[in-house]
């Protein structure tokens, strides 16, 4: 069988740091929903742990929803997210389009609350992201460009007064930037989009939530 337990354990909690290192494998796919776990022996000596370690180890992933103990038949995975999965670290092993699709649900409800709720000194704010926007944009300088995007649009998350959607968006984001990087040659797309980002700054200045979220809505509808 193949060795996936790498390096022998050292840590006080055995039991932990084996539920720790299968939690990964079945976050990453080695181990997919409806798929057996390795028999209790065959864990044990993965991991160099005894019999107590691994059962203990199996009932904590059963805890967090990952695994069931099905009695004369073995443990199989039930889900490959769990209850106990952090939202950053779901978030990283999600693909761009999943990422996207969140992201742009967010930024319209956003900018319908933003429209309402914006102060002064949220409209600077925003005004001073959206020219570097346009200026990077026009200048095609990609990386700068994309981070101006992404702050204008955690600005007006900002605006929207809700620090739970706030959060989100910032976590969301966070993990996009990459994958924008990578996914864009150049800034063509952001050039194209800047009247309809102009008009959502307008609409949110103007206190028109109506229009917010109209345009934020063509803005999500619009592959950037």
């Amino acid at each position: 069988m193949m060795n996936t337990g790498s390096a022998p354990l050292k840590r006080q909690n055995l039991a932990e740091e084996v539920a720790d290192r299968l939690q990964e494998l079945i976050f990453s796919g080695k181990y997919t929903t409806g798929q057996r776990l390795p028999t209790e022996p065959e864990l044990m000596q993965q991991f160099g742990v005894g019999r107590s370690s691994i059962r203990e180890a199996v009932k904590i992933l059963a805890n967090k929803g990952l695994v069931k103990v099905q009695q004369g038949l073995g443990t199989f995975v039930i889900s490959q997210i769990g209850s106990g999965e952090p939202l950053s670290q779901r978030l990283q092993r999600a693909d761009f389009e999943e990422l996207n699709e969140v992201r742009l649900l967010l930024e319209v409800k956003i900018a319908e609350r933003a429209a309402i709720h914006r102060n002064n000194k949220d409209i600077e704010k925003m005004k001073g992201f959206l020219k570097k926007r346009f200026t990077t944009a026009t200048a095609n300088e990609l990386e700068p460009c994309i981070q101006a995007d992404i702050n204008f649009h955690t600005a007006i998350a900002e605006a929207s007064k809700n620090e739970i959607m706030l959060d989100l968006y910032r976590t969301v984001a966070t993990h996009l930037k990459a994958s924008f990087v990578a996914r864009y040659s150049n800034t063509d797309s952001f050039v194209e989009s800047q009247s309809l980002h102009d008009a959502l700054l307008q609409s949110i200045v103007d206190k028109d939530s109506k229009k917010a979220l109209l345009w934020a809505t063509k803005i999500s509808t619009q592959s950037k």
